[in-house]
């Protein structure tokens, strides 16, 4: 049993002994060292790298053994958990160099090995998790203003897009990084969406169906549906799980002067904000608000209710989703009556600020308008809609639990994480 703060160990050998070493480094010698105040086991793999770390606890937690873990499901067994016991300690650890493996045995009579590859990939070190983070998990969201949307906004073809995997990979990319991406060249037929879709998994079928049609309605039972003016807004607030990814087909353009989209980077707006009038993204952040939709379609009556704060963040404040839909925030509002106006008043900063921020630019028929729902507030002008002057454009969702899980495959079989 190691006792002192830091000890350390080597080996320069073929066999998986564990040697003791107070200097020097070869090709094949990795310093294994513990901070048993902190219950870590370092690897060093050069004298002047700062080494990977790893928690005692984690590694028993982790270990890779037959017993512990199923290789044919790439997960740890349960069973363990049952018997779970916190205060097993490391005993014995040694460093095997002919199989590049860091041995431990333990105190609960278990013995453990963990490759060097896989400790790499695993490594706690603050700038490992930070590119596990990035290049795995999700990729980093670069936030922007109205002004630099000529900058940041790109183009891809269709039929691109479903024959090639390195295009899907850079679009889904362009997606994740800047909320927005638009697909041109789209035939004008109905399958336009589905096929996009099934590339990257399956579509989000809602209330409105799998697909729906925003064109001028007589009677119609959704705002979208009218040819008024469109404000800033994001699909679907009053759904828990709101649809990520809303892709928008061009079928048919109106001629008039209106029909022009509008598009602002609603993590961006909630920064300005932040830094602005830091009392009224507290009120935006932590006040929850009704949303709601009531209605009938094709048959189908549905009375949807979600409850949560515009600006909504996880446990960093990180921006994680936007609420925002002037005619679905419904007439309930169910917090106490003080804090009503001083929600109205920071709602009008944020719809300033939204409004100052937004882009703006007019579809053609055959493209595809893709973009974040979570992260983007988009909206349209108003046109003038006759039988000779049509505006026509086609729907869908995709979620992005489905599009990030495509982008890790494609990353994975196109080679990216080797570069």
């Amino acid at each position: 049993m190691l006792t002192s703060n830091s000890s350390s160990y080597s080996n320069r050998n073929s066999n998986c002994s564990s040697t003791s070493s107070s200097s020097g480094f070869s090709s094949s010698c990795v310093q294994v060292s513990r901070d048993v105040q902190q219950q870590l086991v370092l690897l060093r793999l050069q004298p002047d790298s700062s080494g990977l770390q790893f928690p005692e606890i984690w590694l028993r937690d982790n270990c890779q053994c037959s017993t512990c873990y199923m290789q044919q499901t790439r997960s740890r067994l349960p069973q363990g958990w049952n018997y779970l016991d916190p205060s097993v300690r490391l005993q014995q650890l040694s460093w095997c160099a002919e199989r590049q493996s860091l041995q431990i045995s333990w105190s609960d009579g278990h013995k453990s090995s963990f490759a060097l590859s896989w400790l790499k990939e695993r490594d706690f070190s603050p700038a490992n998790r930070a590119r596990y983070l990035r290049d795995c998990y999700r990729p980093e969201q670069r936030l922007w203003s109205g002004t630099e949307f000529q900058r940041i906004q790109r183009e891809f073809l269709y039929d691109e897009l479903l024959h090639n995997d390195e295009a899907l990979l850079q679009w889904l990319h362009q997606l994740a990084v800047y909320g927005l991406a638009l697909v041109k060249q789209a035939p004008l037929d109905s399958n336009v969406l589905r096929n996009l879709c099934n590339r990257v998994g399956f579509m989000r079928s809602t209330t409105y169906g799998d697909e729906w049609s925003v064109k001028a309605q007589p009677g119609a039972s959704n705002y979208a549906y009218l040819a008024a003016p469109l404000p800033l807004h994001t699909d679907m607030p009053y759904f828990e799980y709101k649809p990520s990814i809303t892709l928008l087909h061009t079928l048919q353009q109106s001629d008039s002067p209106g029909g022009w989209n509008l598009l602002s980077d609603a993590f961006h707006v909630a920064d300005l904000l932040r830094q602005r009038y830091p009392g009224a993204f507290k009120v935006l952040s932590e006040t929850p608000v009704d949303w709601a939709d009531i209605g009938s379609e094709k048959n189908l009556r549905f009375h949807n209710i979600w409850r949560a704060p515009v600006i909504n963040l996880d446990a960093n404040g990180r921006y994680v989703r936007i609420n925002l839909s002037i005619p679905q925030r419904d007439s309930h509002f169910s917090v106490p009556a003080e804090q009503v106006r001083p929600w109205y008043e920071a709602m009008a900063l944020f719809m300033r600020l939204a409004n100052e921020q937004a882009c703006t630019f007019k579809t053609t028929p055959g493209d595809v308008l893709t973009f974040d729902n979570v992260r983007m507030v988009h909206g349209r002008t108003g046109y003038d809609d006759t039988e000779q002057n049509i505006r026509h454009i086609v729907g869908a969702f995709l979620d992005w639990d489905i599009a990030y899980s495509r982008w890790r495959v494609l990353k994975n079989d196109l080679g990216h994480y080797n570069k």
